[in-house]
Formats: structure tokens, sequence, C-alpha cells
């Protein structure tokens, strides 16, 4: 699978459920991470911050998340089931990730959001190509996060990347890219 075709190919969501317990080992998150630098982004703002959860501090997230969506929802929509399903998803994967808007205001929100997608996505092909799934989840309850991320003012949490080492195929898939693109001569 180490073509850049097959790995970009292959990549999909892959949810906690279907994760091992097996562990990531720091070296491979370091190879995770650095290559998110490597994004476009205009004006070389940078705009992505990544706050890299395992362990204890990983397992305290799970618990913050849960106990944001108690306080938050509405006493007649809130599921105990919901609820333990959250708090669940963080036990499952061996890393969470959080990601973060740095914001700079030299260029417009939108180019700041894409670059940040660019990086993500840079980390999650070099997660297919490790044989790991990940997926991003862009839950409500992240914008209750800033304090306990103790985020700067001029910062935004955007999502969450849950990561875990998987036994499941990665199948090359073949979409009908031509659908999406109109040539022009």
């Amino acid at each position: 699978m180490n073509s850049l075709d097959n790995i970009i190919k292959s990549r999909k969501s892959t949810y906690p459920k279907d994760y091992n317990q097996e562990e990531i080992t720091q070296e491979e998150l370091e190879a995770l991470l650095s290559v998110t630098a490597f994004a476009p982004n205009h004006k070389k703002t940078r705009p992505w911050r990544f706050h890299v959860f395992t362990g204890e501090a990983k397992n305290a997230l799970g618990e913050k998340l849960a106990s944001v969506y108690k306080e938050t929802t509405d006493p007649e929509k809130f599921l105990e089931n919901k609820m333990k399903s959250i708090q669940e998803k963080v036990d499952q994967s061996q890393v969470m990730i959080c990601i973060v808007h740095h914001i700079s205001q030299s260029v417009p929100e939108w180019e700041e959001h894409a670059a940040i997608a660019m990086s993500v996505q840079n980390l999650w092909l070099k997660a297919t190509e490790l044989g790991m799934g990940g997926y991003w989840s862009t839950p409500g309850l992240v914008r209750h996060l800033d304090d306990y991320l103790s985020l700067e003012e001029n910062e935004n949490c955007l999502g969450l990347f849950y990561l875990g080492k998987t036994d499941q195929e990665f199948p090359v898939k073949d979409n009908d890219w031509k659908e999406f693109v109109v040539f022009r001569d």
C-alpha cells in the first residue's frame, strides 16, 4: 500500500469500536504529527494546533466530554446511553487529538479552516500508511472545551480526532472522480 495513490484511495473513517488495544508509540505519534506541518497555508499562518491526549489525560478528556454533554443537554433530550457512548469512544481510542484553530486575523477564516483540514488530512493519510484508524468528529461539545484546553483568546476547538490501531483492512477504493470534474478547452 505504499504508493501515494493507494494511501489516498484507501483512507477512510475508522471508528473506535474497530480499534484494537495495541499501543501507539511516541515514535509513531511523532511520525503522524510531523506531517501536519506541511499543509499549505496562506501567509504561513500555520493555524492548526493539536492537543494530544494519551493515558490518564485521555481518560480525563473522556470524562470531561461526558460531563459537558450532561451539563449542556436539555433534560428532556438527555440520554444516559449517549453520555456513556461518549466516554466509551474515548476509552476505545489509544489517542485523542483536539484540533484547535489558532486565529491569525491576517487571512479569511475559511482559508485557515481549509489549511487546518489539509493538515488533518496529512495526519490521516500518514495514519492510513501506518495501518491506524481514525476519524474527525465535530460535536457541538467542543465549543465548551476552551477553558479545559487552556486555549488563548484567539483559539477555538474545531473537533476531535479519534485514533487507534486496527486490524481492519484498508482496501483501495475506486470512485468515479469524473462525475465531479468539468474539462474546458
